[in-house]
């Protein structure tokens, strides 16, 4: 085997992916519809993360506000306002 087979090989090669590569032709409107496609995935990406954030955000204030409701309505032991101060004054 002679050195001159590689490069022949990798010539014929090179010339049947060229005339195969040739042969390919794009659609006039293939960048246009793969686009669009990019775009409505984008815009719909960004409705998704919109509702999410507003649903997180709802969800944690009715949880806020139910918690809220459910506290004790009668002041805590801290609160309560009887007595003096518990510093030894009068």
């Amino acid at each position: 085997m002679n050195h001159t087979e590689p490069d022949r090989t990798e010539q014929e090669l090179a010339e049947a992916l060229a005339a195969l590569a040739g042969g390919v032709r794009a659609a006039p409107d293939a960048y246009r519809t793969a686009r669009g496609a990019w775009l409505r995935r984008e815009r719909r990406r960004r409705l998704v993360l919109a509702v999410l954030i507003t649903v997180v955000f709802a969800l944690a204030t009715l949880i806020g506000l139910w918690v809220l409701n459910a506290a004790p309505s009668s002041a805590g032991v801290i609160f309560s306002g009887l007595g003096g101060t518990q510093s030894g004054a009068p």
